[in-house]
């Protein structure tokens, strides 16, 4: 598992937002190929036929965001992660994104089938100005030999100089393999640090 720093900054009346991002993708392997790998494999015929189905439905779907959410704490693989209750964080939080893209496609590669996908975010105040935003910050991959349906990437993100208030952060997921793309928008609420103890 790999992790990336990222830094960007915008400014807000003077004051400079520093967006600090890590990176985590993990995946694991896909239960479905292409049709003719589905039809010729040893499974029940109806389980063939019903994966042949699913690999036919995924390759016309559109690049979506099928899951998209705040977490707390970490991310252990696909579908393993603890919801935050909540979308109010203090100042200086780590903002945890969870996100399962679907309906990507595949190049190809040494090792068979690679997933390629660019993520780019927007932070927005409540009235939509944007406050800081990153272009390709980020690689989403993977490489196997089977066309991987089973796809995760974990986020963080770090701003410092939001004032109280709500926002919104946007993530935006490209696919090189097919050059769609699909958005996530998550709103949240910033409050004022506590004050130091006497």
């Amino acid at each position: 598992m790999a992790k990336r720093d990222f830094t960007t900054s915008r400014r807000e009346r003077a004051r400079t937002i520093a967006a600090t991002l890590l990176l985590a993708a993990l995946s694991l392997p896909a239960v479905a190929d292409d049709r003719a790998a589905a039809l010729s494999s040893s499974l029940p015929p109806a389980l063939a036929e019903a994966q042949a189905r699913f690999a036919e439905a995924w390759a016309e779907a559109p690049l979506a965001i099928a899951r998209g959410l705040f977490v707390e704490g970490e991310v252990t693989g696909f579908g393993q992660y603890t919801p935050r209750p909540d979308a109010t964080f203090a100042q200086d939080d780590t903002l945890i994104v969870y996100v399962q893209p679907v309906g990507y496609g595949y190049l190809e590669s040494a090792t068979g089938h690679a997933i390629r996908l660019t993520a780019d975010f927007e932070v927005a105040n409540a009235s939509g100005q944007i406050l800081a935003a990153q272009e390709r910050f980020a690689t989403l991959e993977s490489d196997a030999r089977d066309r991987q349906r089973e796809f995760h990437a974990t986020l963080r993100f770090r701003f410092d100089g939001l004032r109280p208030g709500a926002y919104t952060l946007t993530t935006r997921l490209s696919d090189t393999a097919t050059g769609e793309s699909a958005s996530l928008d998550l709103p949240f609420t910033v409050t004022a640090d506590p004050a130091p103890a006497e």
